[in-house]
């Protein structure tokens, strides 16, 4: 079922057969909604969505029936999130915890953020300068607000991620709550969170954790088993689903911390006002793909097993296809060996990131850069140093900007060529 991509041990990439497979069960990765032919290299803003998710949230959104009654389309919409409840603590690996629905991923993390540094004693916070600002500044607006110290762990410009020993340095016994990224959305670096979780709760073993998986969640395999933290969300609209949809998991002790609640709700429910139960169909459709995918490879039939199978493909696959713009295929040049353009944060373990890269031209600068791809039909990113989203991260690794290019496993080996030889012609051009 798969091929593989020479020089590069752990790198396995889908079939031609399986390839056709996966593009057919995406919305628009050849060509735009105006039927245009492009490249989307854009997934680390909005990655591309399942047609199965697209169709299953107009068919339970155009239900009226509200899922807080007890005739059976309610109790139907109440299975619905049900099982997505399941499906979200299947892609984590969780027992037990609250399962939360918000509009975003970054109002969760401000709303995970405020129990936690309200509730819980301490003099200080940690968290990293790679995080995305929903999690940054809910750090920072509630150590301000409530008189703590925050402490900041310094990036890594060699692997572009966050050292394990930066991060627990930082913790002590007066420590109320650490929160990291598990993969920079600038550089791809996944960080160590099994070894961060270890190593911060050997310091204090009541400590509270908080991770973003919002970048990494599409990529890569999560396991609250192994690195048993307090919060985690992610973004279905990154993830293969749709926009206007967070969705979070909180541990038993965290569920319980006053939050903003109806007071007569039960002590852990954390959602506000009327489900959206498309929310939550619209997950299970994305669990089920992984889980079709994983199907290919292993006999296994129970649902963890075929979704851990699954997004290890997807991983591997991903990698391979790192491993292709990075040093080329036998019929493109690769980046590290493009004239006129430099690759940056470029560590060489692959299993250590995600498929994110960031190049620069010698010639012209990354917005302009965008521009050019544009003009040849491929959509990247520039992550400027003006951007808020982009600042203090691009500071920490020394950087004024650089193109973003964030493929995703549903594109070819033939996408990273054509690719490759339009970053080709625009090094030469410029």
């Amino acid at each position: 079922m798969v091929s593989t991509v020479s020089n590069h041990p752990r790198v396995l990439a889908f079939s031609d057969a399986l390839m056709r497979e996966v593009k057919e069960r995406f919305l628009l990765v050849d060509r735009d909604h105006h039927g245009r032919e492009r490249l989307y290299f854009d997934n680390a803003g909005g990655s591309f969505r399942l047609k199965a998710a697209v169709e299953r949230f107009a068919q339970v959104d155009a239900i009226p029936d509200n899922a807080e009654r007890i005739h059976a389309t309610a109790v139907e919409l109440q299975q619905i999130q049900a099982k997505a409840a399941d499906d979200l603590r299947t892609i984590l690996n969780a027992q037990g915890g609250s399962v939360y629905a918000s509009l975003t991923a970054s109002g969760a993390m401000f709303d995970m953020v405020r129990a936690v540094a309200e509730n819980v004693p301490g003099t200080n916070m940690v968290t990293t300068v790679l995080e995305h600002p929903s999690a940054f500044d809910a750090m920072s607006l509630y150590a301000d607000r409530l008189g703590r110290e925050l402490r900041v762990a310094k990036s890594n410009p060699v692997t572009g991620g966050v050292d394990v020993e930066e991060i627990v340095r930082l913790v002590d016994k007066d420590t109320c709550l650490l929160n990291v990224i598990y993969a920079s959305n600038i550089s791809g670096a996944k960080l160590d969170m099994a070894e961060i979780v270890r190593r911060a709760r050997s310091i204090k073993p009541e400590l509270y954790i908080l991770v973003d998986a919002v970048q990494h969640a599409p990529h890569g395999l999560i396991d609250l088993r192994k690195t048993p933290v307090d919060g985690i969300n992610l973004a279905p609209y990154k993830f293969f689903g749709c926009r206007g949809s967070g969705l979070s998991w909180v541990s038993d002790r965290a569920a319980v911390l006053p939050h903003h609640k109806l007071a007569g709700k039960k002590p852990d429910f954390w959602d506000l006002g009327s489900s959206a139960p498309w929310q939550f169909a619209a997950l299970t459709e994305i669990v089920d793909y992984v889980c079709w995918l994983g199907g290919h490879f292993t006999d296994a039939e129970e649902r963890r097993a075929l979704f851990v199978e699954g997004i290890g493909r997807i991983e591997l696959h991903e990698r391979a296809l790192l491993a292709a713009l990075l040093d080329g295929t036998d019929n493109a040049t690769g980046l590290r060996e493009m004239r006129g353009v430099e690759v940056f944060l470029d560590h060489e373990d692959l299993t250590k990131r995600d498929l994110i890269l960031g190049i620069g031209f010698d010639r012209i600068d990354c917005t302009q850069a965008v521009v050019e791809y544009g003009k040849r039909g491929v959509t990247v990113y520039e992550r400027v140093a003006t951007s808020i989203y982009s600042k203090r991260m691009l500071e920490s690794f020394g950087l004024a900007g650089t193109v973003r290019v964030s493929p995703l496993h549903c594109h070819s080996m033939a996408d990273v060529e054509r690719f490759l030889k339009v970053t080709q012609n625009i090094a030469a051009a410029s």
